[in-house]
């Protein structure tokens, strides 16, 4: 990350801080105010680690697929022999 946006996170995050403060006074210390202020908090270490990481990954190159063909002849009912269909209840015997 560059310094401007390492600046601009930690201003925003301090703009969050503030919010959640000034909702603590309004509603009193909720379960709700507590999760947003352990949210912050959070987003506060995330953003430090962030920050300390010395080179941004490298994206990843385009992964090569492997193309299966499937023919369209139909099977040989030997590979069906003694299975049974999901819902329909099995083959007559």
């Amino acid at each position: 990350m560059t310094s401007t946006e390492v600046s601009e996170l930690q201003r925003t995050i301090g703009q969050l801080r503030l919010c959640v403060a000034s909702l603590r006074s309004r509603y009193g210390d909720t379960p709700a105010v507590r999760r947003l202020d352990n949210d912050v908090e959070r987003i506060g270490i995330d953003a430090c680690d962030l920050s300390a990481a010395p080179v941004a990954p490298a994206p990843r190159g385009p992964v090569e697929l492997d193309v299966v063909h499937i023919p369209d002849t139909p099977y040989d009912p030997a590979l069906w022999h003694g299975a049974d269909d999901e819902g329909v209840g099995g083959y007559q015997r």
